[in-house]
């Protein structure tokens, strides 16, 4: 007898210290899953920069229409590509928003980009100026695009643009 009441003592202490498992369920949002990050990876020309602290093209504009012919200012970009230089990707364009597109070159001819990155996403790293474009200028860089001798004609008078001179960029690669 003294047995089953050990037994049974025992049993009732296994029930009770047994421990129940609870399943919980959490509900998200539709906004949480669409808030999610991924991972950007970038590939390197020229100086080694990161992606942190650039500044979106649209805003970069109010900072061209405050300087001057000859200004300058440091500045971190990210940019859509337009347009690559065709003969060696020594110089490109990009849009700014608003119809308005600043012309990118590479410090020191130091790096070239590849020659089709039309429509991609780019940092740039560097200064951004207003620059008096030549009409010799003009019309070269209507050669490097392949454009026809008539249009690279039309061009008589020197053109004040939005440039960028940059020591480093940054290309998102596609995944």
């Amino acid at each position: 007898m003294k047995n089953y009441v050990i037994l049974i003592a025992l049993l009732i202490t296994i029930v009770a210290c047994k421990t129940e498992t609870k399943t919980e369920t959490e509900t998200v949002k539709k906004e949480d899953v669409t808030a999610k990050t991924e991972a950007v990876t970038y590939k390197t020309f020229g100086k080694e920069i990161i992606s942190d602290d650039a500044i979106a093209s649209a805003s970069m504009v109010d900072h061209y229409m405050s300087l001057k012919a000859g200004d300058s200012i440091p500045a971190k970009v990210t940019l859509k590509v337009k347009e690559v230089c065709q003969a060696k990707g020594c110089w490109m364009t990009a849009d700014l928003g608003d119809g308005k597109e600043v012309m990118v070159k590479f410090k020191d001819y130091g790096f070239f980009m590849p020659k089709n990155i039309a429509g991609e996403e780019v940092i740039v790293n560097g200064l951004a100026y207003i620059e008096e474009v030549s009409v010799d200028d003009q019309r070269h860089y209507l050669e490097d695009k392949g454009a026809a001798k008539a249009d690279i004609e039309k061009i008589t008078e020197p053109k004040r643009t939005f440039s960028f001179q940059a020591d480093g960029v940054l290309l998102v690669e596609k995944q």
